[in-house]
């Protein structure tokens, strides 16, 4: 579909993370969406004169759209090319937005939501693919990385600003600026990312078959494996953090803020470390992403550390290495899925992200059915992220093997 070679080094014309700004921004708006609901719920809840569990659809419509959609809409990406379905994600996602922002019903709430989530899984995984496309094997990772970085900014800096915007303006606001800002961002999009593909001639019945299809490729479907577990254990732990943190130290509200300061750091550290030591290794003519199982094993003691330490000095230390393991993972994770089979590149990270979803339901149902906290954290640590990095581990010697072959562009 893609000539990957070509496209790369045309892209090399770029001045380093400049070229992907526009791409770049959207990931962070993504990111912002991602944490942004959760604390307005109340005040949309008072607003539009329903229950908080009632408004909590919201949250439930953008991420079911996302997770469903999105191995279907990277098939697209891949069939008719990365520009048309980032730039077609990108104006649902602002049109969610807007309509958000005008919103005064839960059910025009719950349509703009699905909206934006239907827009974030058009975008995304054609991104991540965007990006390993117009790279040259040597720098894919930290343009990956830095992508990575922007995600996990969003998620940070996006929450205190989106709750700041709503609380001097009204929670409306928040949405109106999300949608401006992103305005902007589609504009820069039409001038940074350029035609990648013609579209693919075939029946809708193959199209089908290839989103599943990428499941008999032996490196991705056991790489969606490690990402199942890895984020059962990540994403199920951080969802009881902060309750664990006030309940052992008394930490308030504000404290906990900080914490949050500290993963997204952690986050961000760890995906541009990632990026800048895979590149190194593929220079090298190694495989890039040979640190995946230990990204899982760090993770696991982290998780231990932070639960079971007896000083706050080390709960936040550990926490502070399990988010750089966090996102140094997910940075190795996303270069290999995106690179193991070129044709279905948006249709694999696609994957990637939906079962990230499904592992963070069953992380929160594991930890959660434990009758202490404590006990849960750390018994997904080591039951889910042992098993990842075994199979991490055999993935990176089969990635190896593979990009050692003349022909592994990709690897």
């Amino acid at each position: 579909m893609v000539d990957v070679t070509a496209h790369a080094r045309a892209g090399q014309r770029g001045s380093g993370w400049r070229r992907f700004l526009a791409v770049y921004l959207v990931l962070f708006l993504v990111g912002t969406e991602a944490f942004l609901i959760s604390p307005l719920l109340p005040t949309i809840a008072r607003d539009v004169g329903v229950s908080e569990t009632a408004a909590a659809n919201v949250v439930t419509a953008y991420v079911l759209v996302y997770a469903i959609t999105g191995p279907f809409l990277g098939g697209v990406s891949d069939r008719f090319g990365r520009r048309r379905s980032i730039l077609t994600g990108t104006a649902l996602f602002l049109v969610g937005n807007a309509v958000a922002g005008i919103g005064t019903s839960l059910t025009v709430l719950i349509v703009a939501r699905a909206a934006a989530g239907l827009g974030a899984a058009m975008a995304g995984p054609s991104i991540w693919a965007h990006l390993a496309e117009s790279s040259t094997t040597e720098a894919r990772g930290r343009a990956i990385g830095v992508g990575f970085a922007f995600f996990s900014c969003g998620q940070v800096l996006g929450l205190p600003v989106g709750t700041f915007i709503a609380g001097a303006l009204g929670w409306h606001a928040t949405f109106l600026a999300i949608g401006a800002v992103t305005l902007v961002t589609l504009l820069g999009l039409h001038l940074q990312v350029r035609p990648t593909a013609k579209p693919v001639v075939g029946s809708a019945g193959a199209a089908l078959r290839a989103v599943f299809s990428v499941w008999r490729n032996g490196i991705i479907g056991h790489a969606l494996a490690v990402t199942l577990l890895l984020q059962a254990a990540n994403l199920g732990a951080y969802s009881f953090l902060g309750a664990l943190l006030e309940e052992r130290f008394g930490l308030t509200v504000n404290q906990r803020g900080f914490v949050g300061l500290l993963v997204g750091g952690g986050s961000v550290l760890g995906s541009l470390l990632a990026g800048r030591l895979g590149d190194r290794a593929r220079r090298r003519g190694r495989s890039g992403v040979a640190l995946i199982g230990l990204w899982c094993l760090l993770l696991g003691v982290g998780i231990v550390l932070a639960v079971q330490g007896s000083a706050l000095w080390l709960a936040l230390a550990a926490i502070g290495l399990w988010f750089l393991a966090s996102g140094a993972f997910g940075t190795d994770q996303q270069t290999l899925i995106a690179t193991a089979a070129p044709e279905q590149r948006a249709t694999s990270v696609s994957w990637n992200n939906s079962i990230m979803y499904v592992g963070a339901a069953a992380g929160v149902l594991l930890v959660g059915g434990f009758p202490g906290q404590q006990a849960g954290m750390t018994v997904a640590a080591v039951v889910l992220t042992v098993p990842a990095a075994l199979v991490a581990a055999a993935l990176s010697m089969r990635a190896a093997r593979g990009s050692r072959r003349p022909d592994a562009v990709a690897a």
